[in-house]
C-alpha cells in the first residue's frame, strides 16, 4: 500500500523541520508543570533502565485513558510475566502513575513524533507489544514500531472524526495494527471501512466500564462521613472552566429548599483550586478546602476537593454525582466511575465522547440529563433522599455487573500477539 500524500507530507516536514514538534513539546512540558529533569523523555531518552525480559508498552494520553488501562495492564502482566511501560502526554497522568503503578510497571512521557526521538525511544525500550489506548495515535511511532516487527494493538477505540477527515492516512496507519478492540459497533464499522480485516477487530464495549473501582482510604472515608453527618450532600466531579458558575448557581437555588445541603466540588485540574476558591468567596459561599486540611463545618456550603487521586473517596461519600465536561465543550467524562460505587449520575447535554454510554445509562434509569442550572437546581433536591435516587443507584450497579466481561474478551482477542 502506497503512503498517502498527507502522511508523506507530515513525515517529510517533521523530518526536515523537527522543531515544529520539539518546540511545542518543550513549552507544553513547562506549561503543565512537569519535572524539568524529565524533559529528555519527550525526546526519547529513557530515564529508567529497560527491565530484563519482555516489555509491553501501553500508550495512554491522559488520566482517563490511563485509569481505564490499569486493570488490563495487570491482566497482561499476570498472563505474560512481562514488564509494563506506560507512556502519557500529561503531568496529571504522570502523577497518577506515580501513585498507582505497582511493581513491574513504569511510566515515561511519550516521545515527540520526530525521527530522532522515536528511534531513541524504541532503541531503549525495545517493546515486545505496543498497545495504543483510544485515539492518541502518532504516525511515526506507529510506522517505526511496525517496521521493527513490534505487534501493534489499538484498544478501546472510539468514534473519531480524523478517520472521516483523513481516511486514506488513517486507513494506512490502521493497516499496521494486528488487533483492535472497539467501544461500539459504530467504531468497529469505521475501522472495517478503513480496510481492517474483520478478524482483527472486536467490539467489546468501553474498557473504562471494566476498570476496577477507584481506590479509597477506608479511614479517610469514615472520617469524611463523620464530618458530613446527616447532611444532604451532592457532588460535582471533574468540572471545567465555565461549569462551576452553572453548578454554583444551581447549588444556591437548591439551598432554598435544603438549607443544609453540602456540595463537594472536584475540579478536573486541581491546580485551578485558587481560582475556584476566589470564585466561591466572591459569590459568598462558606467553603472548606481539602488541600488546606480545612474540616467540613456546620456552616460549610461547598467543600473544594482539590486533591489528586481521591475521587473514589468522594464518590463513596455521596449517592448523587454530577459529571463535569458535560456543560462545556470537552465532551463529557467517564460515567461508569460513580455508577460502580453506587452513585446516581447527573450530566449536561454535551457528552459526545461518551454519548452511547450516557444514553444507555439514561435509558436504564441510572443517569439523568439536565439541560441547565435551573434544571440542575430543581433535580438535586427532588432526588436526594427519594425512592427514585435509590432506584437510579441500583440500576447503575446492575449495569456495571454486566460490564465485567469486557477485559476477559480483550485478553482473548489479543491472544495471538501476546509476547
Amino acid at each position: 500500500m502506497t503512503r498517502p500524500m498527507l502522511l508523506r507530507a507530515y513525515l517529510g516536514l517533521t523530518r526536515a523541520l523537527p522543531w515544529l514538534l520539539t518546540r511545542p513539546a518543550r513549552r507544553a512540558h513547562a506549561r503543565l508543570g512537569c519535572d524539568p529533569q524529565r524533559l529528555p523523555e519527550r525526546f526519547g531518552a529513557g530515564s529508567l533502565p529497560r527491565p530484563d525480559g519482555k516489555v509491553i508498552w501501553m500508550h495512554a494520553a491522559s488520566v482517563g485513558e490511563l485509569i481505564s488501562a490499569l486493570d488490563l495492564a495487570a491482566d497482561l502482566q499476570e498472563r505474560t510475566q512481562a514488564a509494563i511501560l506506560f507512556t502519557t502526554m500529561t503531568q496529571s497522568a504522570a502523577q497518577l502513575a506515580a501513585r498507582r503503578l505497582p511493581a513491574g510497571m513504569a511510566h515515561q512521557f511519550v516521545p515527540t513524533d520526530t525521527p530522532a526521538a522515536v528511534a531513541r525511544f524504541l532503541d531503549h525500550w525495545r517493546p515486545d507489544l505496543a498497545c495504543f489506548i483510544e485515539s492518541d495515535l502518532w504516525p511515526r511511532l506507529i510506522l517505526q514500531a511496525h517496521a521493527r516487527a513490534i505487534p501493534l494493538a489499538l484498544l478501546n477505540a472510539r468514534p473519531s472524526s480524523s478517520r472521516k477527515k483523513a481516511p486514506k492516512t488513517m486507513g494506512y496507519l490502521m493497516s499496521k495494527f494486528a488487533k483492535a478492540t472497539a467501544q461500539d459497533e459504530q467504531t468497529q464499522n469505521q475501522l472495517l471501512a478503513l480496510g481492517m480485516p474483520a478478524d482483527r477487530v472486536l467490539t467489546t464495549g468501553d474498557m473504562k466500564a471494566a476498570a476496577a473501582p477507584l481506590p479509597f482510604d477506608p479511614a479517610e472515608l469514615q472520617a469524611l462521613r463523620a464530618k458530613i453527618g446527616d447532611r444532604p450532600v451532592w457532588l460535582a466531579a471533574s468540572t471545567h472552566p465555565g461549569e462551576e458558575e452553572i453548578i454554583l448557581k444551581a447549588h444556591r437555588a437548591a439551598l432554598t429548599n435544603l438549607p443544609d445541603l453540602l456540595l463537594i466540588l472536584i475540579p478536573r485540574h486541581p491546580e485551578r483550586a485558587p481560582q475556584l476558591s476566589a470564585l466561591l468567596s466572591q459569590q459568598g459561599f462558606a467553603q472548606s478546602v481539602r488541600s488546606h486540611d480545612q474540616a467540613i463545618g456546620a456552616q460549610t456550603q461547598v467543600y473544594l476537593a482539590d486533591t489528586l487521586g481521591e475521587t473514589g473517596l468522594f464518590f463513596r461519600a455521596t449517592r448523587l454525582a454530577f459529571m463535569g465536561a458535560s456543560f462545556s465543550d470537552q465532551g463529557g467524562h467517564n460515567p461508569f466511575e460513580p455508577a460502580q460505587l453506587g452513585a446516581a449520575v447527573l450530566h449536561g447535554p454535551k457528552v459526545r465522547n461518551f454519548a452511547k454510554d450516557y444514553a444507555q445509562m439514561d435509558s436504564l434509569g441510572a443517569a439523568q440529563q439536565v439541560l441547565n442550572a435551573e434544571e440542575l437546581a430543581q433535580t438535586v433536591p427532588e432526588l436526594i433522599g427519594s425512592d427514585k435516587l435509590a432506584q437510579m443507584c441500583a440500576a447503575g450497579q446492575t449495569l456495571m455487573s454486566h460490564k465485567a466481561q469486557i477485559r476477559p474478551a480483550i485478553l482473548a482477542h489479543l491472544r495471538d500477539v501476546l509476547p
